[in-house]
């Protein structure tokens, strides 16, 4: 069973990409989200604790996950230091979840920094989701309700899309005119031809 890996830039619409894949039978690991659930873990707000002290966790003693993206896309010791503690853990998760879904054809690894992270070798082949930074910042000011600075910290640290373009096996383009499920029937037509 082949398993695929979906990127994109913050903002390029990899959930709408992956729930359209999930509607053809496609199991998909949101690494995002995985990474975003580990906070509540003791040992890992043990570790944060250790790094960061009080000042990221809330009044319930959980991880303020804003606060935590202020220090880090600000800072890239302490990204790469959080990136330590949490991407580790991601993809056990991941290999644990690849073990209850050996019957599909396929599965999808959906990661922001798939690239950024050296795990494009993880993978039969990677998709990129693409849309132009402008149209990218407008999307994550209106869904999050950033400002344009903080959106921008969070772009800084992500690869150029013509890097990630021209390292991917397939790209899907989503910038709003282009139709997107013609392109992923495409893609997963020459996906599924992996299992003949």
């Amino acid at each position: 069973m082949p398993n695929v890996g979906i990127t994109g830039n913050i903002g390029s619409g990899k959930s709408t990409v992956c729930r359209i894949f999930n509607t053809l039978q496609i199991p998909v690991f949101y690494a995002d989200v995985e990474a975003r659930m580990l906070y509540y873990r003791e040992d890992i707000k043990q570790n944060v604790r250790k790094l960061f002290g009080n000042k990221v966790f809330d009044n319930n003693d959980e991880v303020d996950t804003k606060i935590l993206a202020t220090i880090i896309f600000s800072d890239t010791k302490a990204l790469k230091a959080i990136n330590h503690i949490i991407h580790p853990a991601v993809m056990r998760k991941y290999q644990e979840w690849l073990e209850t879904h050996t019957q599909a054809p396929y599965t999808l690894h959906e990661a922001a920094v798939l690239f950024e992270n050296n795990l494009k070798n993880l993978f039969y082949k990677v998709i990129n989701v693409y849309a132009p930074a402008e149209i990218r910042l407008r999307r994550v000011m209106e869904r999050d309700g950033s400002s344009i600075n903080a959106v921008k910290k969070r772009m800084y640290h992500q690869w150029s899309d013509k890097k990630k373009n021209d390292l991917a096996d397939f790209v899907i383009t989503n910038e709003g005119k282009s139709f997107l499920i013609p392109q992923i029937i495409k893609i997963h037509h020459q996906l599924m031809e992996y299992k003949k």
